[in-house]
């Protein structure tokens, strides 16, 4: 539609009465003044379309002004009630620190998200090849690693997905079904990286501070509580938006969204007590080991910077979100909270499968073992030689006896220096 078709629809016959306009959106008849007219929202992506959008046209026979448009003969239409809540709230922020600043700090965060969840696809892939690749690292600690390493590669691999098609001409948002079922897909994803992030602390938590910790019989629990209970939530909200017939285009602004973004709130923060109260026992049991006080601090502050991506503390960040009126603050706010949440896929393969001594151990076991197959290498190095015999000297000064036949045939022992890797939490 444009001003002319809108004319023609609604034909004005009455100089007093408020001129027939378009707005770019919706096309208002005629009016008499001192009225308010109302028309339904417009279809458009992001819009409540149940709702309706009013204009007020003034006892002078002009439409309400609008202080931010020249034009006063279209006039200011009130479209507050079309959005969903929080819409307003960031076009006013957007307003106050310059539409093309606010457009420029959204491109720059989309392109350190698509680096981080580049970076973070990659090396989580190879952190659960190498998981399954050797056996020696098939334990119960192991296991919760693979599955949060797996609950996080589905998430990002799904926002990837969404990103490049938004890239390329958002087909999946256009297709109504389709859009459903992706941002179904996209908070199941992400709502179990949340789960298993909990239950990391958790599992954690009990083997620091439990004294006796059955950890074999909870292994099943851990799977029920991170696919199972997460896909109850994520269904949850997805018949409630369905029985609701709510708008998936900000679905994220509706308040039905706090069926999954409380639970996962709330696993942010007990994890930050975990994490609180594992420092704090660490910092007694260093104290008992009388270590030095900064020797104390600087291996608690160690700990609790290997941790911070593993229980998902960084996501924290995005709960001190608010409206912005300087574009340094809105720009500092946003580069940090979506680095640390694209780049968490690095940060935990990294600490916990690259740096992970039991991980080296393994692979240097492997490649010696290949090595040595070939005939042409010998691991000297990592091979130290230890005496076990008697002393025979000694012996025969005191006693005057002959070492027997079993201490001789057992006078040194090979001991390899990887058959007792370190272990990183």
């Amino acid at each position: 539609m444009n001003d002319s078709v809108c004319l023609e629809l609604f034909p004005q016959n009455n100089d007093s009465f408020c001129p027939t306009v378009f707005d770019k959106w919706l096309c208002w008849p005629s009016s008499p003044p001192g009225s308010t007219i109302s028309k339904r929202c417009p279809q458009k992506p992001g819009l409540i379309t149940s709702e309706y959008a009013y204009k007020y046209c003034q006892l002078n026979g002009t439409w309400e002004p609008n202080s931010k448009i020249s034009n006063s003969v279209v006039g200011y239409t009130n479209y507050t009630r079309c959005f969903f809540p929080g819409v307003p709230y960031l076009f006013e922020m957007c307003e106050k620190i310059g539409p093309g600043r606010c457009k420029s700090i959204t491109q720059v965060t989309r392109y350190l998200e698509m680096i981080g969840l580049t970076l973070s696809l990659t090396s989580l892939i190879m952190s659960l090849v190498i998981f399954y690749q050797f056996r020696v690292l098939r334990n119960n600690r192991t296991k919760i690693h693979k599955n949060l390493f797996i609950s996080t590669l589905l998430h990002i691999m799904t926002r990837l997905f969404l990103y490049v098609d938004q890239m390329i001409g958002d087909y999946i948002q256009k297709t109504s079904v389709l859009h459903e079922i992706w941002a179904t897909s996209l908070e199941y994803t992400k709502t179990t990286m949340f789960m298993w992030m909990f239950i990391e602390g958790l599992y954690l938590h009990n083997m620091i501070t439990v004294t006796i910790f059955q950890e074999h019989s909870y292994i099943k629990l851990y799977f029920y509580m991170g696919y199972g209970l997460s896909a109850l939530m994520s269904a949850t909200w997805m018949i409630t938006m369905i029985i609701l017939e709510s708008d998936w285009y900000y679905y994220y602004l509706l308040p039905y969204y706090w069926i999954l973004e409380g639970p996962r709130s709330t696993i942010v923060i007990v994890n930050l007590l975990f994490l609180l109260n594992i420092i704090r026992v660490l910092v007694v049991k260093l104290r008992e080991s009388r270590t030095s006080e900064i020797e104390q601090v600087r291996k608690a502050v160690r700990a609790a910077i290997f941790l911070l991506p593993l229980l998902g503390i960084a996501n924290v960040t995005f709960l001190f979100f608010h409206q912005f009126d300087e574009a340094w603050k809105y720009a500092l706010w946003s580069y940090t909270a979506h680095f640390f949440a694209s780049f968490q896929g690095f940060f935990v393969a990294v600490l916990y499968c690259f740096l992970n001594g039991e991980v080296q151990s393994a692979i240097k076991n492997s490649f010696y073992s290949r090595m040595s197959l070939k005939g042409d290498y010998t691991p000297c190095r990592n091979v130290t030689i230890v005496s076990t015999a008697p002393d025979v000297n000694a012996s025969r000064y005191q006693n005057e006896e002959t070492p027997s036949k079993s201490a001789v045939d057992n006078t040194s022992v090979l001991v390899n220096h990887n058959s007792h890797p370190e272990t990183i939490l």
